[in-house]
């Protein structure tokens, strides 16, 4: 069974984004209970366009690190810490030598995360996974707080409680009193940037394959 968000929460989510430099919305996609929750940090251009989470270049990478474990897109729910693009304008040289303006992604502030804080709390309320997988630094720490790094913590099962609003009108985060299970990983953009983390991001979905198995999982190691 597919899991919806309140069409209210979507309407409030952008209106608490008031003038923030963001744009469109995508919405959280998946089963209601999925092996997996996947956790990523905001929509790009591409998803933004197809209104679909996770696709273009990361998207395939993800793709591959769930077939690696013997899961696909359907297997489980994937969605964000934001759910509009946040963008910068910026210049970019064409063939012909012109500078024209563009949009760019960018890593959303700490002011945009809260205004969308509620979409999160309902899905993390109501979509009921295995595991969560957080992935990169914005998903982790929306749950966990900002001292935690996925640089070290990657690759390993966290029994925590998590940050969570718990009244629309807070602006400070309060933790859940039910532990959940999180594994968290790097993003899958991050081989791009960073070729040597490849290896890292292999033996964390190794990691969450196993975990998944001993919780009773469908998902399997096909290496």
């Amino acid at each position: 069974m597919k899991y919806r968000i309140d069409e209210e929460l979507v309407r409030l989510g952008q209106e608490r984004m008031g003038d923030a430099p963001v744009e469109g919305f995508v919405y959280g996609q998946g089963l209601r209970e999925p092996e997996l929750m996947l956790i990523g940090e905001a929509p790009g251009e591409f998803e933004l366009v197809d209104g679909i989470p996770f696709i273009g270049r990361a998207g395939r990478e993800l793709m591959a690190s769930l077939d690696s474990i013997g899961l696909t897109r359907d297997d489980v729910y994937i969605t964000s810490a934001v759910r509009s693009r946040p963008y910068r304008w910026g210049t970019k040289r064409e063939r012909d030598g012109t500078m024209t303006e563009r949009k760019y992604n960018r890593t959303p502030n700490a002011r945009e995360i809260l205004a969308h804080a509620p979409l999160l709390d309902d899905e993390l309320a109501n979509v009921r996974p295995k595991i969560i997988v957080t992935l990169g630094n914005i998903g982790l720490q929306r749950l966990l707080g900002k001292s935690v790094k996925v640089g070290d913590v990657h690759g390993q099962l966290l029994q925590a409680p998590i940050q969570h609003l718990a009244d629309l009108s807070d602006k400070k985060y309060s933790l859940t009193e039910s532990p959940r299970t999180i594994i968290p990983t790097f993003h899958p953009a991050s081989v791009f940037y960073n070729p040597k983390l490849r290896e890292a991001v292999k033996q964390d979905w190794q990691a969450i394959g196993e975990a998944l198995r001993q919780f009773g999982g469908t998902g399997f190691d096909r290496q």
